[in-house]
C-alpha cells in the first residue's frame, strides 16, 4: 500500500516585505554591538553569530555575490585567520592538536565538540563569530533588563525603508548598493541580509539567495521565519541535506509550530529514512491525537521501516475506540498489517467488528471484502471468494487491479489454483493498462495443474502483450517441446525477419530479446535435437566462444584493494553536490558514519589520483573490472556443459576443425573447474580426433600427445600418434625421446626406429628395434623390423662384417616366420630380403611358396570415429593376397635371367585383370 495522496502539510506563502515603518519597528528589536565592560546576555537572549566589524561583513557580502567557482573551505579558513589576526594582533592562538586527533579529523571521525568547533571556524571564515555570554569580574550578573535592547540609528532605519520600497517596485539594482551600505553601518542586522536574499530570489539567482538568507538566519537563529524561508529555497534546488538542517533549526526556534514537524517528516520521507519520519509523525499524533492523516502516515512509515508491531500499536487503540464513525482507511491499513504479521484471526476479528457496526443492510468496502477473502482462505473457507466474484463489480483503476492481484497471488500460494485463475482473469477487466502479466500467472496455475495446452494458449496471449519478455518465450518454448511442437518452439525463439525494424522499437539501453543468452541456448538445443547442425552452429558458436573468452579474462582479474575511479566516485555521492558558487557548502550529509568515512577517504583518493595524473591506473580500470558474458549461465549450470560438447562434435562433423579447436582450447583453460573430468576427457579426445582428420595436425598435436601420455602402453594410442606425426614435417623428436625412456614401453621405440629408417640412419634404427626386441622377443612385427633394418644396414659401404649382418638379419626373419606359423606375409618378406641382397635363387624358392598359397580378404581395422565415415575406400577383391606382388618380383628375376617366356607366363597368370 502506498502513502495517502493528500498533502500532509502545505507551506505557508512567503510574506511580502513590509514598508519602511514596519521595518523600523522591527529594527527596534535588532541586535547591536555591546560594550565589553562586564555586561552579560540574559538567559533568554538569542545565541547566534555576529560580525566583529564592518570589514568582515563586507567581505562576507562579497563572497556571497561571487559568481565564479572560487569559494571553498580554504577561503573560509583564510578569512578566519585574517579575522583572528585583527582581533588579537599580539596574542595569536595556535591550532594545536595531537597526531591521533589530527588523523581522526582527516578521516572524518569528529566528535560533537570538534564538529561544533569546526562549524564555528567555518562561520568565522566569513566574518561571523558566536555570541558569548559574558560575566563581570566579581561574578555578579549584570546587563540590561530582559527584553530591552539598543535601537538602530535613524540613518539605518531610513536606508532600510528606502531599500524595502525599491524592492517592492522591482528596482533591485538600486536597492542592492543601499543594502551594502546598511551592512557596513550595522553588520549584525539580519534584515539587510534577508532583503538581499529576497532580491536574488526574485532575480532567479537561488544560490545567492540561499547565501544571504543563511547569513541572516545565523545572525538571528531564533527567527523561525528565516529558517522557513531557507527550507523553501533548499527544496527549490533539491538540496535535501540543507532542507533537513534548516528544518531542525526552525523546530528549535519555534518548538510549537507543528507545520515544521510536517516539513521535517516529509523530508525524511523523501530521503527514504522511514524510521525517523515515523517518529516525527508520531510526535504530531501525540500533539493532535485526532489527526487521522498523521496517524495513518506514521503507521505507513513504521511499516516501510519493517516495524510492524509499532505500526499496529499506533492504530489498534484508535480503531477500537471508533464505535460509530469508522475510518475505513485506518481499518484497512490495520488489517493489512495483521496480514503481514500472519495474524489472520485478529485481522478477521476487526473485519467482523466493522461489519457489525455497519449492520447487515450495508456492505463492507471492497478492500475489506478482499481481505476477508484472504483471511477465510487461510482457514479453507472459499464461500467469501465465491460471493466476491459474483457480486463485486469494480471500475478500471490501478488500485483495484493491485487489490485483485494481491488476492489472486495469495490464493495461488495457498494452492487454490482455480480461484486464483478466476481472480487473475478479473484483473484484465479492472486494469487500466493491462500488460499481460495476469496471463502469465494463469498459465503458471495451469502448468501446476498439469494442463499444458491451456497454459500454452495463455502464454501466447501474454506474448502478444509482452513481446520482449524473455521468460515468457522460454517457458512457452519448453511447453511446446513437451507437446512435440518443436517447430512452433523454434518460431517463438527465432529472431524476427526484419531485425532493423524490430530494433528501432526497442529502447537504446535495452538489449533485444533475441540476443539474450537464455534464448540463444534454448534455440540451439532445439536445432540440435532436430538435426539442423548448421543452424545450431550459426546460433551458438559465437556466443559460446565469447563467453569462454570473457570468463577466462574474468578469472585473471585479481582481487585488489585498489578501487577503481568509478567505485570511488559512487562512494562520494553521499557527500552531496558541492556548489562552488555558494558560500554555504552544505551541511552534514545524510549517511551513516561508516558511509561518511568511506566517502571522505574516496574523495581524498580521487583528488590524489587527479593530482598525480595516474593515467595507467585509469586506463586499466576497465580491464580490472569483470565483464558480463553473453551467456551468463553457461559455466555455472552443469546442464549447459553438454551444449559445449555438442558444439564441438558438430563442428568436427562439419569439418570446421579450426573453430572446434578454438572452443576446446578455451574450455580447457579453466583448469580443474567448472567442467567435469569426463567432459574434459571427451574434449581432449575430440581434439585428438581433429588432429587425426585435419589437413594440418599441428594445432591438435597436444591432445594426441596427452592421449599417449595417459595410455603409454596402448598400441592403438601409439598407432594413432604415429599416423598423426607421419603427416607432420616437423617431427616431435623431443617428446619421442622422452617417451623412449618409459620402462617396458615398446611402441615409442618402434616409432623411433621407423623415423630413423625413413631418414636412412639404419644403425640408429637397428638400436631402437633391438631395445624393443629385448622387451618383447616373441612379437613377429618387431622381428620383422629388426631383420629388415639389418638388411638395410648390411648394404652400407662402411660396414666390414656384412655377411655376419646378413646372417643375423635372416635369423630374425626366420624367427618371424616361425612365430607367424609360415604365413604368406612372412614368406614374402624372406623372399623380398633374398631378392634385395642378391640371393635370387633363394628368392625364387620363397616367391614360388608365396604363389602356392591363397589368402582370404580380412576387414581392415578402423578407429572408433572412422566407423561412420561417409567416404569408404573402394578396395578390390584380393587386397590381403600377396601373390600378385610376388609374381611381379619373380617375373623380374626371370626376365633378368633371360627366361622371357616364363616371365610372360607368370605375369599373365597372376597379374592380369
Amino acid at each position: 500500500m502506498q502513502a495517502p495522496e493528500e498533502e500532509v502539510h502545505e507551506p505557508e506563502p512567503e510574506p511580502a516585505p513590509a514598508p519602511a515603518p514596519a521595518y523600523a519597528a522591527a529594527e527596534e528589536d535588532a541586535f547591536e554591538q555591546e560594550d565589553v565592560d562586564g555586561e552579560e546576555y540574559d538567559e533568554d537572549e538569542e545565541e547566534g553569530y555576529e560580525f566583529d566589524d564592518a570589514a568582515d561583513a563586507a567581505q562576507c557580502v562579497e563572497m556571497a555575490e561571487r559568481p565564479g567557482p572560487t569559494v571553498n573551505i580554504r577561503d573560509f579558513e583564510a578569512l578566519a585567520a585574517l579575522s583572528r589576526k585583527r582581533a588579537f594582533p599580539e596574542d595569536q592562538p595556535q591550532w594545536d592538536e595531537s597526531s591521533s586527533a589530527k588523523r581522526k579529523r582527516q578521516q572524518g571521525e569528529l566528535s560533537e565538540a570538534e564538529s561544533a568547533n569546526l562549524f564555528d571556524q567555518l562561520m568565522e571564515g566569513f566574518g561571523l563569530r558566536r555570541k558569548k555570554k559574558r560575566k563581570s569580574k566579581d561574578g555578579k550578573r549584570r546587563g540590561r533588563t530582559k527584553g530591552k535592547r539598543n535601537r538602530c540609528s535613524p540613518e539605518v532605519i531610513k536606508k532600510l525603508g528606502d531599500a524595502t520600497l525599491l524592492f517592492t517596485e522591482n528596482r533591485f539594482k538600486e536597492a542592492i548598493p543601499i543594502l551594502h551600505e546598511i551592512v557596513r553601518i550595522a553588520p549584525n542586522l539580519p534584515n539587510s541580509y534577508n532583503l538581499l536574499g529576497s532580491i536574488y530570489k526574485e532575480s532567479g539567482e537561488i544560490h545567492k539567495a540561499i547565501n544571504f538568507v543563511w547569513v541572516a538566519a545565523n545572525v538571528s537563529p531564533k527567527d523561525a521565519s528565516l529558517w522557513k524561508k531557507l527550507i523553501d529555497l533548499a527544496l527549490k534546488v533539491e538540496d535535501a541535506a540543507l532542507a533537513r538542517h534548516c528544518v531542525i533549526k526552525a523546530m528549535k526556534a519555534d518548538p510549537e509550530d507543528v507545520g515544521l514537524k510536517y516539513d521535517c517528516a516529509n523530508i525524511y520521507r523523501t530521503l527514504r529514512d522511514y524510521h525517523k519520519a515515523a517518529e516525527i509523525y508520531e510526535q504530531i499524533v501525540r500533539i493532535y491525537p485526532s489527526n487521522v492523516v498523521a496517524r495513518r502516515t506514521a503507521a505507513q512509515m513504521y511499516r516501510d521501516s519493517a516495524q510492524i508491531d509499532k505500526a499496529i500499536d499506533l492504530l489498534e487503540d484508535f480503531v477500537n475506540a471508533q464505535t460509530t464513525n469508522v475510518d475505513w482507511s485506518l481499518l484497512d491499513l490495520l488489517v493489512s498489517l495483521y496480514l503481514r504479521n500472519n495474524d489472520h484471526a485478529e485481522a478477521m476479528r476487526h473485519i467482523e467488528k466493522a461489519h457489525l457496526v455497519l449492520g447487515s443492510q450495508h456492505k463492507l468496502p471492497v478492500r475489506l471484502q478482499a481481505k476477508a477473502v484472504i483471511c477465510q482462505a487461510y482457514v479453507g473457507d472459499m464461500k467469501p471468494a465465491e460471493v466476491f466474484l459474483q457480486d463485486v463489480h469494480l471500475e478500471r483503476s490501478k488500485e483495484n487491479a493491485d487489490l485483485i492481484a494481491e488476492v489472486a497471488s495469495t490464493l495461488e500460494n495457498l494452492g487454490k489454483y482455480e480461484y486464483a485463475m478466476r481472480f487473475y482473469s478479473m484483473v484484465e477487466d479492472v486494469a487500466v493498462d493491462h500488460d499481460g502479466s495476469s496471463y502469465v500467472k494463469v498459465a503458471r496455475c495451469y502448468m501446476v495443474m498439469g494442463e499444458k495446452i491451456k497454459a500454452i494458449a495463455y502464454l501466447y496471449k501474454a506474448l502478444d502483450k509482452m513481446k520482449d519478455n524473455v521468460d515468457v518465450r522460454i517457458t512457452l518454448s519448453s511447453l511446446l517441446v513437451d507437446e512435440d511442437r518443436s517447430d512452433d518452439a523454434i518460431s517463438v525463439l527465432s529472431p524476427p525477419e526484419n531485425l532493423q525494424l524490430q530494433s528501432a522499437s526497442i529502447p537504446n539501453k535495452q538489449k533485444p530479446w533475441w540476443l539474450d543468452g537464455e534464448v540463444k541456448m534454448q534455440l540451439a538445443k532445439l536445432y540440435y535435437s532436430k538435426g539442423k547442425m548448421q543452424e545450431f552452429v550459426d546460433t551458438i558458436f559465437l556466443p559460446i566462444l565469447e563467453t569462454l573468452d570473457i570468463e577466462n579474462a574474468n578469472r585473471k582479474v585479481k582481487v585488489t584493494k585498489k578501487l577503481t575511479n568509478d567505485v570511488l566516485q559512487e562512494r562520494t555521492k553521499v557527500l552531496g553536490e558541492v556548489r562552488p558558487d555558494s558560500v554555504f557548502q552544505g551541511c552534514r550529509p545524510i549517511a551513516s558514519p561508516a558511509e561518511l568515512l568511506k566517502a571522505n577517504r574516496a574523495k581524498k583518493l580521487l583528488e590524489k589520483r587527479a593530482a598525480s595524473n595516474d593515467e595507467d591506473m585509469i586506463k586499466h580500470d576497465r580491464r580490472r573490472a569483470k565483464q558480463i558474458p553473453p551467456l551468463p549461465g553457461l559455466l555455472t549450470n552443469v546442464e549447459n556443459h553438454q551444449l559445449v560438447l555438442d558444439l564441438c562434435r558438430t563442428l568436427t562433423l562439419l569439418q570446421q576443425y579450426f573453430e572446434a579447436l578454438q572452443i576446446i582450447n578455451h574450455a580447457l583453460k579453466f583448469g580443474n573447474d567448472p567442467f567435469s573430468d569426463d567432459s574434459k576427457e571427451e574434449l581432449r579426445s575430440l581434439g585428438a580426433e581433429i588432429a587425426y582428420r585435419a589437413p594440418d595436425p599441428r594445432p591438435g598435436f597436444d591432445y594426441v600427445r596427452y592421449v599417449v601420455q595417459k595410455h603409454p602402453h596402448s598400441v592403438s594410442a601409439w598407432n594413432f600418434y604415429y599416423k598423426v606425426t607421419s603427416r607432420d614435417e616437423k617431427r616431435q623428436s623431443k617428446f619421442l625421446l622422452r617417451a623412449r625412456r618409459y620402462p617396458n614401453c615398446v611402441p615409442p621405440k618402434i616409432i623411433s626406429g621407423h623415423q630413423f629408417t625413413e631418414i636412412k640412419q639404419h644403425q640408429s634404427a637397428t638400436r631402437d628395434y633391438l631395445e624393443a626386441y629385448k622387451l618383447d622377443p616373441e612379437n613377429p612385427f618387431i622381428n620383422l623390423c629388426v631383420g629388415s633394418s639389418l638388411v638395410n644396414l648390411s648394404l652400407g659401404f662402411r660396414l666390414q662384417n656384412k655377411n655376419q649382418c646378413i646372417v643375423q638379419a635372416f635369423a630374425f626373419l626366420y624367427q618371424c616366420l616361425r612365430i607367424g606359423s609360415n604365413r604368406q606375409e612372412a614368406l614374402y618378406n624372406i623372399a623380398r630380403a633374398y631378392h634385395h641382397v642378391g640371393l635370387k635363387t633363394l628368392a625364387v624358392i620363397y616367391y614360388e611358396k608365396v604363389l602356392a598359397m591363397e589368402v582370404k580378404d580380412e576387414p581392415i581395422p578402423k578407429r572408433p570415429f572412422e566407423e561412420d565415415a561417409q567416404q569408404q575406400q573402394d578396395l578390390r577383391p584380393g587386397y590381403c593376397d600377396l601373390r600378385r606382388e610376388a609374381a611381379f618380383n619373380l617375373h623380374l628375376i626371370y626376365k633378368e635371367s633371360g627366361a622371357t617366356d616364363l616371365a610372360r607366363r607368370i605375369l599373365k597368370t597372376y597379374c592380369s585383370f
